[in-house]
């Protein structure tokens, strides 16, 4: 299911935004709903991995693993794992606790890149202990 959010928050260059994200993943689903993008962002559209999506093909296409982390697609530019939450912490507002929390700790690229592996790990665990695939089995 791919959901477009007209952001009043964002992207630098006024870009629209894309996030490719596990929809059946309880942490993914909590954080593209609690993120906050800056104003200067265009138009962000979230993304199931696990639909049948033709960003979601393209994505597998050009050899991301989606089980290994999301994607955020700016001006044709690929982030993906700790790099997509680098980005998006960047492009966060500061408003609210989480989205402070989000930039302070993720805004450090070498931090995004020791926690990020932290994160996924606890993703996957939750996903088994729900009787989730991952999501190159679906």
């Amino acid at each position: 299911m791919t959901d477009s959010i007209t952001s009043n928050n964002g992207s630098p260059s006024g870009e629209d935004v894309t996030i490719v994200y596990d929809g059946e993943c309880p942490f993914c689903q909590q954080y593209t709903q609690l993120l906050r993008l800056r104003a200067s962002a265009g138009t962000v559209h979230l993304i199931n991995a696990r639909d049948d999506d033709p960003v979601v093909n393209d994505v597998t296409k050009r050899g991301f693993d989606l089980d290994q982390g999301m994607i955020v697609i700016i001006a044709e530019r690929f982030y993906h794992g700790a790099e997509a939450m680098h980005v998006l912490a960047m492009l966060s507002t500061r408003t609210g606790w989480f989205n402070r929390f989000n930039f302070y700790v993720f805004r450090s690229k070498q931090v995004s890149t020791i926690l990020y592996p932290l994160l996924r790990t606890g993703r996957n665990f939750v996903l088994r202990l729900l009787g989730r695939t991952s999501i190159n089995t679906n």
